[in-house]
């Protein structure tokens, strides 16, 4: 039996990890929707902001305002700080369920092979590592304060204390370690699907075979198939009295009926 190599219809090497990998990231995801969805639209986005200005951690926030105020061009918002990262967190939030709930009903109705595994975990890696980058910072927007990373990350919460603003800040690092937690497992399932897909001389025999079973199956042959051929009429389109199609045994029938010449003895 000749191995074939298939890109689409192939196996998971291993089905345990990927079963039971959903559990967590089901966990992740609704982690991801309830957090990212209470922080919209501007929970403590702002707040923060202007803490860190306050103690020289990162460019002030009224920055626009001064820009109108001495009519000058308006600044570049940090990626960090704007509306655009909260949307984009909720946005991803949402596509992830919507993912999860379309890779569980393709692997139960086992239509969830590893070449959409690499393209979905493929997608989902870069949407979640772009929430990491604009989570994390930076923020060069003020040359004097200079932030490589947002200080809520780099900094102890105690900074928010004057502000009311601590449980919000053990919100926003929960936040970012459970986005990192979701990076992690994605490249996991990645990595998964990247094996299964390699070429495997066993894996690609079972491929084989399943598809040559599959092929017997369909193929009208044995018993029920010669039961179709019986019930055919001949080439020549001739059937028996009254219409009835010829079979084998409509001959053999035939031959009894006929009167047999008489012998003549020797």
């Amino acid at each position: 039996m000749a191995r074939t190599y298939r890109i689409f219809h192939r196996m998971w090497r291993v089905k345990k990890p990927l079963y039971w990998g959903m559990i967590p990231e089901l966990a992740g995801v609704v982690a991801m929707l309830v957090l990212f969805g209470v922080q919209q639209p501007d929970l403590y986005r702002t707040l923060f902001w202007r803490i860190g200005f306050e103690n020289g951690l990162n460019s002030n926030p009224n920055m626009i305002l001064y820009a109108y105020a001495n009519h000058r061009a308006l600044p570049t918002i940090p990626f960090v700080w704007s509306q655009t990262i909260t949307n984009f967190n909720v946005a991803i939030s949402i596509v992830s369920l919507f993912v999860l709930l379309a890779k569980m009903i393709g692997t139960i109705m086992k239509i969830y092979y590893p070449i959409i595994g690499v393209v979905l975990n493929t997608a989902l890696i870069g949407l979640y590592a772009a929430s990491v980058y604009g989570q994390a910072g930076p923020d060069y927007a003020d040359a004097r304060y200079p932030s490589p990373v947002a200080w809520y990350l780099r900094k102890s919460c105690d900074i928010a204390k004057p502000y009311n603003a601590v449980n919000n800040c053990y919100m926003a690092k929960g936040t970012f370690a459970v986005t990192v937690f979701m990076v992690a497992l994605y490249l996991f399932n990645l990595a998964i699907a990247i094996w299964s897909m390699l070429p495997n001389p066993e894996l690609d025999m079972a491929d084989s075979d399943e598809e040559d079973d599959h092929v017997r199956s369909t193929t009208p042959t044995g018993p029920t198939s010669d039961k179709q051929w019986e019930m055919q009429p001949t080439a020549s389109g001739a059937a028996g009295p009254a219409g009835v199609p010829f079979t084998p045994r409509t001959q053999a029938f035939h031959t009894l009926d006929r009167k047999l010449p008489l012998r003549y003895a020797s």
